[in-house]
């Protein structure tokens, strides 16, 4: 396991979880208020012709390039990203404060309210599919970033749900019928980045509402939920029947009662296990950075010897020559649901210049495989 610690009083996985959610995160939103002032504002289209709200900043070296007559796309790359099961771009910390430090490396990155979210859910009353089209979007983004300037190559990025979503979009891009249909080559998307990916919804949730605190956190996802349907029932009156999200007062009713009806699948029970990364968690071959914990409060505990497992043999593969690239897993004892909240041993151990290890580790990371 690799080496990290939060403070003494965060040992908890569940503390520490909370402690950033809902304070470190919101303190840095407060003194980094304008950052997102910086970024250009885009629609992109994603598959199945879904529009995609996105802001996007090419760095200063490909911007300066660009205004010398060199050629767009000439920088270290780009990375695009999205964040967990709800909120929007404005409120999500964490995915500010990697693209701060992204961008501080020389990156481009593009930023994505996905599907049903943010500002997305203005331009259309598609819902969430966990990845099987969040995927496909990932590489219909990169296709237009690429167009507008960003440099390749490209890495998708994302923490909890988004991380499932990147996932998807790596595997995706492995298909090489697909990128050519986009005009994008193999090496234009480099792999990805993954922070306390959800793996295995159908076996998490029934852990997660196993206990008190559980229930509580599944209460709290739910109502971000419906908050999320009814903002866009606000912009489309008729996309769902007002009984149906009166029925979704948990995160599996959410999916029975609005999501799975449109994605054809008989139960949810189908869908999770559709969606769920772990089956193929093996068969990447993209270089993809996974950081997760063994104390991350909201997934089953089961799943780390599986995941495990699966990175022992990503590493054996490379190890004999076999192939490049793959799941490169760093699992930690604690950490809890994408907190990583540093002690100051810790910070100092790492030589970093603040608390945030998993984006100071994430761009670490990059920049080596690069």
């Amino acid at each position: 396991m690799k080496v990290y610690s939060p403070p003494l009083i965060l040992q908890n996985g569940l503390m520490l979880t909370a402690a950033v959610a809902w304070w470190y995160q919101a303190q840095w939103l407060k003194g980094h208020a304008r950052f997102l002032e910086t970024f250009q504002e885009y629609v992109f289209t994603g598959a199945e012709q879904v529009p995609l709200y996105g802001l996007y900043q090419i760095p200063e070296s490909s911007q300066k390039g660009i205004s010398q007559g060199i050629p767009k796309g000439i920088g270290k790359g780009t990375v695009i990203g999205t964040y967990g099961i709800t909120g929007n771009l404005r409120d999500q910390g964490n995915l500010q404060i990697f693209a701060q430090k992204a961008l501080a490396a020389g990156y481009g990155v593009v930023l994505l309210d996905w599907r049903a979210h943010g500002q997305t859910a203005k331009y259309s009353p598609t819902l969430t599919s966990d990845g099987l089209y969040e995927g496909l979007d990932f590489l219909h983004v990169a296709a237009q970033a690429l167009a507008l300037g960003c440099p390749p190559p490209f890495w998708f990025f994302g923490y909890s749900l988004g991380g499932q979503l990147a996932l998807w979009g790596v595997k995706y891009a492995q298909d090489l019928t697909l990128l050519d249909r986009l005009g994008l080559a193999p090496e234009t998307i480099a792999g990805g980045l993954v922070v306390c990916p959800n793996l295995d919804a159908e076996r998490s949730l029934t852990y997660l509402v196993s206990s008190g605190w559980g229930r509580y956190i599944e209460r709290s996802i739910t109502q971000g939920l419906r908050d999320l349907a009814k903002e866009i029932q606000a912009h489309y009156p008729d996309r769902f029947d007002p009984a149906a999200v009166e029925r979704a007062t948990s995160i599996w009713g959410f999916d029975q009662e609005l999501v799975i009806p449109a994605l054809g699948f008989a139960t949810v029970e189908d869908y999770y296990r559709a969606s769920a990364p772990l089956p193929w968690l093996g068969e990447l071959h993209k270089p993809t950075w996974m950081l997760y914990a063994a104390d991350d409060p909201l997934f089953d505990p089961s799943l780390v010897p599986l995941l495990q497992s699966i990175g022992d043999r990503s590493k054996a593969a490379q190890g004999s020559g076999g192939r490049e690239g793959g799941v490169d897993l760093w699992l930690t004892e604690g950490g809890g649901h994408v907190g990583y909240w540093s002690s100051e041993h810790c910070q100092r151990e790492w030589g970093d210049p603040d608390r945030w290890w998993a984006w100071n580790r994430a761009i670490e990371w990059m920049e080596g495989v690069a």
